[in-house]
């Protein structure tokens, strides 16, 4: 069941498995081997269903289902805010493939979900957030964009701040660290505070986490903070990022050619190979504070 307390801001350790496997170094001409355990990151599948119906199944890796679930419905425009979810829950099952590894959605009363509007069906891999993708065009009927502030009110943040995020993001990722294997999501306010870390074998999954995590403690939408996510940012990445109002986008990659055509349509910062003497910013460069004259900004 949902947790009426905050999870940490580190993303603790997901799931984790040992394979032995046969180690090979070479050093100079020899090529000595040693048999040890590897540690693999968890891959299983998860079915998220909706008032007891199926939605999406999608392969990630086990630990903070219940914010996953409540992440993709944000993104997929069926949930805007905390009290539309009643209860999510593990569904009860005696196949044996199942356990753990589905959801149920419990929706307020008030809400009449419109499954025909889901933009994702039925299968999505690791690797696809977009995977079944209905309709490009209906993701901008869904949710607007996104207006920039300006005046006093302006939402800005110092070069400073961005290039300290890929490292406060990488100190967060504990099971990255065991298995080197997981795509990294987090959101930070515009100080460079962490507020929470998430890592899946599937980055949009991350992303889904992390979303989910702020719906479900109550702090979305987003309005005045960052995303930053530890691969590239891909198209879906962008829209997951604007269905949370989430105003700054970041990745330590690239972004892709429609991932920029959509931030720009859509009123949305986006940065990408942000290293920490460079980074690169592709739409409404205004939200970050580079001096004139300083091209590096700092």
């Amino acid at each position: 069941m949902i947790s009426p307390h905050p999870a940490p801001t580190a993303s603790k350790a997901c799931a984790v498995s040992a394979a032995p496997i046969h180690g090979v170094k070479y050093h100079h001409a020899s090529g000595p081997s040693e048999t040890r355990d590897d540690f693999l990151a968890v891959e299983e599948p998860l079915e998220i269903r909706l008032n007891t119906r199926s939605v999406s199944v999608t392969m990630r890796t086990p630990g903070h289902d219940e914010e996953l679930a409540a992440g993709f419905l944000l993104t997929e425009g069926l949930v805007k805010r905390r009290a539309d979810i009643i209860a999510i829950a593990p569904c009860k099952t005696t196949r044996p493939e199942g356990k753990g590894n589905i959801v149920n959605v419990t929706l307020a009363p008030h809400l009449t979900p419109d499954f025909a509007k889901l933009t994702r069906h039925v299968f999505a891999s690791s690797s696809c957030g977009l995977c079944g993708k209905a309709s490009i065009a209906n993701l901008h009927l869904q949710f607007p964009p996104i207006t920039p502030v300006t005046g006093e009110d302006a939402l800005t943040l110092t070069p400073e701040v961005l290039r300290r995020l890929p490292h406060v993001l990488r100190a967060a990722q504990d099971t990255f660290t065991k298995t080197g294997g997981l795509h990294a999501a987090g959101i930070f306010d515009l100080d460079g505070n962490l507020l929470v870390a998430r890592e899946d074998v599937g980055r949009h999954n991350a992303v889904d986490k992390v979303i989910g995590h702020r719906l479900l403690t109550g702090h979305a939408p987003d309005s005045r903070h960052i995303l930053l996510v530890s691969g590239r940012a891909s198209f879906e990445i962008v829209q997951k990022a604007l269905a949370a109002r989430i105003p700054i986008l970041a990745a330590v990659s690239a972004p892709s050619s429609l991932s920029v055509e959509f931030a720009r349509a859509n009123g949305q910062t986006l940065v990408g190979f942000l290293r920490d003497t460079s980074f690169n910013v592709y739409t409404f460069s205004e939200r970050i504070r580079i001096e004139e004259g300083n091209p590096t900004g700092w």
